[in-house]
């Protein structure tokens, strides 16, 4: 008896100590929620059909989703979804995909008020966009300006399926996550959480404890249509960057540099004298931008820029976007083992170039030590590519060095080391002068794409 007692009051004393660490979010929620809307999108064209997970539904769950006699507009589409209030004179932000394409923009509150929204402007590239409402002495939200920690309480409010102004809290699972759009534009660095989010969800607000705002909810990754714990919001330095310029322009203007980057393995990271994987390499620079005009190269290895530093590639086009163009900025490289400063002055994005095709190579060819034929290619296909010269990759061998480093067939090799390359002669004298257990970068041209693969030479027996 006296050991259960024990037990009974130990257990109690031990759930009382968990409650005491866990948050109250009541008076957050209770102060914001005003300030959070319902947004409902009308079209000109018929309204969609029923989606699958609709039809999915039991019965008795149908009818919270109604929607004047039809379940609810997917989000997908941008027929329905979550805001919040910003200024007391009407102005509301939420998601591009939630007012794209729409004819109609309703904004509901809590109160049951209802407002006709007209949309101020939309950012795409960040999947933001500012409405207006005409009404005055509105309840707002603060965007916050405080950065985030990972394991940090959050919460939010929204109209998951259509349930209006729900609440649900979690933690701050991931920061910076890039997640780039069907363009491969990579301008968000967006917070990764549990907070249970739905379709309907999407605009809505993310709060920290403090009951200012740290995100929009954005997107989630799931694989039945409903929450499995990632989800993913627009952090509020992004919001806040955004928003100031639709407000007043109406559209956004964001930093540019003019390279293509990509990651660094541990390959290149020794091929390039890193004494670890990091930075964004710099595998082309654009014509007439402005890295470019700075002197930046294809080959170096960007680790920091305007301050912030860069650890992945993905970061860095996160930092250059909050960048005002005309801004300066001083990029960090590394060239050939050298650290350098280099003095930048950050373009306007312009759009993008559309991917250029290649054409074919000649029947030149010559068999090397990584396991390669390669051969020529002809002037018209260099003219197109810009190039002075370089070499197609012709044949792989199963279980070469290249094989293994990622090289294909139909690659057009433009260096070796620091070799440049312009034909197959120049090729032959690069792989004849590599010595067993070097690293060596290759930078290579793939479906018009540049980029540099690492290639381990193995050690003689």
């Amino acid at each position: 008896m006296l050991r259960r007692l024990v037990v009974g009051l130990f257990l109690s004393v031990f759930a009382l100590g968990c409650q005491a660490d866990l948050p109250d979010f009541t008076e957050i929620v209770e102060e914001a929620t005003p300030a959070v809307v319902k947004i409902l999108v009308e079209y000109e064209s018929k309204k969609p059909q029923m989606t699958q997970e609709y039809d999915e539904l039991p019965e008795y769950l149908k009818r919270f989703f109604e929607f004047r006699g039809q379940p609810p507009m997917p989000e997908d589409r941008g027929g329905m979804g979550s805001g919040f209030i910003i200024s007391e004179d009407g102005y509301i932000v939420t998601n591009h995909h939630v007012v794209d394409n729409a004819a109609r923009v309703l904004i509901r509150m809590t109160d049951r008020r209802e407002f006709e929204g007209s949309v101020v402007g939309v950012d795409p590239r960040s999947d933001l966009a500012l409405i207006k409402i005409d009404a005055q002495g509105l309840p707002t939200l603060r965007l916050a300006e405080d950065a985030l920690t990972v394991g940090q309480w959050v919460l939010a409010i929204g109209s998951p399926f259509g349930l209006d102004f729900s609440v649900t809290a979690g933690i701050v699972s991931a920061m910076g996550r890039s997640l780039p759009t069907e363009q491969g534009e990579n301008y968000v660095p967006f917070i990764q959480t549990d907070v249970a989010i739905n379709p309907g969800n999407s605009g809505g607000p993310l709060f920290n404890l403090e009951g200012d705002v740290v995100g929009v909810n954005s997107q989630i990754f799931t694989r039945s249509g409903g929450s499995i714990g990632l989800s993913f919001a627009i952090p509020s330095s992004v919001v806040n960057n955004v928003v100031a310029q639709l407000k007043a322009e109406g559209v956004v203007v964001r930093g540019w540099l003019g390279v293509a980057i990509q990651d660094v393995d541990s390959n290149l990271a020794e091929a390039f004298g890193l004494d670890r994987p990091k930075g964004a390499l710099v595998a082309q620079v654009v014509d007439d931008s402005p890295a470019a005009a700075a002197g930046l190269e294809a080959g170096d290895v960007i680790v920091q820029f305007a301050g912030e530093t860069i650890v992945t590639s993905s970061d860095l086009p996160h930092v250059v976007g909050l960048l005002s163009p005309d801004s300066d900025a001083i990029a960090i490289v590394i060239r050939e083992g050298e650290t350098l400063e280099i003095p930048v002055v950050v373009g306007a994005l312009n759009r993008d170039e559309q991917p250029r095709q290649l054409a074919g190579a000649s029947p030149t060819e010559a068999l090397d030590p990584l396991g390669l034929t390669v051969g020529e290619i002809d002037p018209a296909t260099s003219k197109t590519l810009g190039l002075a010269g370089a070499v197609e990759v012709l044949a792989v061998q199963p279980d070469s060095v290249a094989a293994e480093a990622g090289i294909l067939a139909g690659d057009l090799i433009t260096r070796i080391g620091k070799t440049i390359l312009t034909r197959v002669s120049d090729y032959s004298n690069a792989v004849s002068e590599l010595t067993p257990g070097q690293s060596v970068q290759v930078r290579l041209i793939r479906n018009g794409s540049p980029r540099f693969l690492g290639v381990k030479i193995p050690q003689t027996e």
